[in-house]
């Protein structure tokens, strides 16, 4: 058996590249498809595999396609609900030393709820994240001031941000550096240009990039697969194909204040162990809520999460 890293999932096929740079394709022994494994993709970019490889001859020509028969133990993993209700998730990618999120405020609009959720499922894996603030040449005067307030949010509570526009070449160095000589996973709502920052950040890729719909202000899926992507100046990059919904794992009720690391910092001053901040006396969540200690929006997120509301899900 033979060991390897999976660079490209297209859903049937896996591309694995083999420790001296040669890949193969390869699909999944049946028997393995149904360990256990409930997700509608057992085998994730980013995963070590260990294959075996079978020659098959194909207009008289000897290709050699490979049979995934384990995966190596995950260090982590980013996952969210899948849209075939017959499963219960979709792994995007495995083994992450760092998660990027680029977000717009514009062009199309992308949520704080979105953010939330994702930063959410980021902590529940131990996963850090990196946002991106994209295509800043485009934002008014007042989407200017409200991306500052939005920046100022999240780096309080201790995510870097960082803005970028690929069209005016801000910001790019600054990217660079924050990717280099780590496994990144780069998401995002389709249009907010994932796949045009990666053309940039590593020439020759040639990504397939698209305009956004003028007339519903979204983006179109230009990317269909998850692909990983060596770094030039160091490290890799998974891009993976645009998310209109995210659609979080089930939690339990107790722990999702785990996920928001400022309530969870401010909760141990709750009068009760179990407080849901919701309903309970003296409790501290709601006073810093009140007096601007914890962001609105950020407590509008908990709650969405914690009711389990399908209408935040949607928007998210």
């Amino acid at each position: 058996m033979k060991e390897g890293l999976v660079i490209k999932s297209t859903g049937s096929w896996y591309t694995v590249e083999a420790e001296n740079g040669e890949t193969f394709e390869c699909k999944i022994k049946g028997k393995f498809r149904i360990k256990g494994i409930k997700s509608t993709n057992p085998v994730a970019v980013g995963d070590r595999v260990g294959y075996t490889l079978q020659a098959v001859s194909a207009d008289e020509n000897l290709q050699k396609i490979g049979l995934i028969t384990s995966i190596s133990q995950r260090k982590n993993y980013i996952i969210r609900r899948s849209i075939n209700l017959s499963k219960q998730s979709h792994i995007m990618a495995a083994n992450i030393d760092q998660a990027v999120l680029v977000a717009t405020l514009d062009y199309p609009v992308t949520t704080t709820t979105f953010i939330d959720r994702y930063l959410a499922s980021a902590e529940a894996y131990r996963i850090p994240v990196l946002i991106v603030f994209n295509k800043t040449d485009r934002y008014n005067s007042n989407q200017k001031v409200e991306l500052e307030l939005l920046k100022n949010t999240y780096e309080t509570i201790g995510y870097k941000c960082l803005t970028t526009s690929a069209k005016e070449s801000i910001g790019l160095n600054e990217l660079k550096e924050a990717l280099k000589d780590k496994t990144n996973v780069i998401n995002g709502h389709s249009g907010v240009g994932k796949s045009t920052l990666i053309n940039i950040l590593q020439p020759g890729l040639n990504l397939k990039t698209l305009e956004i719909s003028d007339s519903h202000n979204t983006g179109k899926h230009t990317t269909t697969y998850s692909q990983l992507f060596k770094l030039h100046f160091g490290g890799y990059i998974i891009d993976t194909p645009g998310i209109k919904a995210f659609g979080m794992l089930e939690m339990e009720p107790w722990e999702i204040s785990h996920y928001f690391t400022e309530i969870f910092k401010i909760s141990v001053n709750c009068q009760y162990n179990n407080c849901s901040h919701t309903h309970e006396p003296n409790c501290a969540v709601k006073v810093a809520v009140e007096n601007g200690e914890i962001e609105k929006s950020r407590f509008t997120s908990y709650l969405g999460l914690l009711e389990g509301d399908d209408k935040h899900r949607a928007a998210f």
